[in-house]
């Protein structure tokens, strides 16, 4: 086993959860599990799943974003087209805390592992089926995507709005979203479970996720009935809002309190905005806020980003240059938190380990165990569950893997 020195008890330590999700929403969701202490089994069948093979490699299925998802997390192997291997995860399952997928409802019932029958085998299981849509409405056993559900939800006809054409984040910004419901989810369900209320089924749509995740602030007048407006908050439908471009490279500059704004008028000059009743508060500036982005972008060509980081710190304005990716592990502050180590991979070999950004004062975060190799612990999972030799020499894959 591939693990560091254990540390302080986790938040989720002694938690069991089996995974059956794959690529990134489930995935990233038992990531946060596994990184608060949780025992998460990460069970693939002999395709493996398809976020390993992202090129480049080192070494066949352990792709540079896939050693992060899956830390602290072991891996098993399980054909759940046999009726041997099924048999073993209803062993397993009666271990379990928690079972979460990523399959479609009618999928997950044809496998045989829909909520009623896994509720038979573990009565006290919490269930997280992590899909699509709901599986009440009409789109329930529709495919979805992530570019999908940034097209459904609203999020690419935002830049329609603003852009004249609809686009999507450079992000699976869905995915991920969808990913900390899920972990929100179960976390509810556990603890609703240790307060005495049993076992149950969560269900987290992505769909349904991710339009009240854009709702948030742009409801606006849209909320009442009969509507008072369109929906939109005005500050986030600016084209001028965006980083601005400075003296040698690009910035966001953000004066957002009455303070901030007079000691912003006063450092560049701009005295016309002082008493202007259009700008008096921050209600009021809400309504105009396109006239001052426009004088932002006019200001910031003037500076450098670093003269515009040393007065906007000075007074509290938030200010920041833009970064790229590449450029995080050298960031000072994130230096000085430690978010960047080197870890070492029993086969990968050296690889950036990032730190779970949640900090726990009683039990700081831990690199248990390196991403699994497809089935590396397939053979060490099932003895701990009761498996005979013989048992667990049947499931393997002739390749011998776990």
């Amino acid at each position: 086993m591939n693990t560091a020195k254990p540390g302080p008890a986790a938040p989720l330590a002694g938690i069991r959860i089996l995974d059956l999700t794959s690529v990134i929403m489930g995935p990233y969701a038992t990531h946060i599990l596994a990184d608060m202490g949780a025992d998460v089994i990460k069970i693939e069948g002999p395709e493996g799943d398809s976020f390993r093979n992202y090129k480049p490699l080192r070494g066949p299925g352990m792709s540079g974003s896939f050693l992060n998802l899956h830390r602290n997390k072991r891996g098993i192997e399980l054909d759940l087209k046999q009726p041997a291997a099924r048999a073993a995860l209803d062993r397993l399952i009666r271990t379990a805390d928690v079972f979460v997928h990523n399959i479609r409802p009618k999928a997950i019932a044809r496998l045989g592992y829909a909520y009623e029958r896994v509720r038979e085998i573990n009565p006290d299981i919490v269930y997280c089926s992590a899909q699509g849509f709901g599986a009440s409405g009409p789109y329930g056993d529709k495919a979805a995507y992530d570019d999908l559900i940034q097209a459904g939800s609203g999020m690419a006809g935002l830049y329609d709005e603003i852009w004249g054409e609809p686009r999507y984040v450079p992000t699976v910004v869905c995915d991920k979203v969808a990913g900390q419901a899920i972990a929100q989810g179960i976390l509810g369900a556990l603890l609703q479970r240790a307060r005495g209320g049993g076992g149950q089924a969560v269900e987290v749509p992505m769909f349904e996720t991710l339009v009240e995740f854009n709702f948030i602030e742009h409801m606006m007048g849209f909320g009442f009935e009969p509507t008072l407006g369109e929906p939109g908050f005005q500050r986030m439908m600016q084209r001028s809002r965006k980083p601005y471009r400075t003296k040698d490279g690009f910035a966001c500059i953000l004066p957002y309190s009455d303070r901030n704004w007079l000691d912003f008028y006063e450092f560049t000059g701009r005295r016309e905005f002082l008493g202007d009743p259009r700008f008096g508060s921050l209600a009021q500036r809400v309504q105009h806020i396109g006239v001052l982005y426009a004088m932002l972008e006019e200001e910031a060509a003037l500076r450098t980003n670093a003269e515009w980081v040393a007065f906007c710190d000075r007074v509290s304005i938030p200010c920041m240059p833009v970064l790229r990716l590449r450029d995080m592990p050298e960031d000072p502050h994130l230096k000085a938190v430690g978010m960047f180590t080197v870890g070492e991979h029993p086969s990968e070999g050296a690889y950036k380990v990032m730190k779970s950004p949640v900090i726990y004062g009683n039990a700081p975060f831990q690199l248990r165990h390196h991403a699994p190799r497809k089935g590396e612990h397939t053979r060490e999972v099932l003895a701990e569950a009761g498996f005979a030799e013989d048992e667990i020499a049947a499931l393997l894959p002739k390749s011998g893997a776990g």
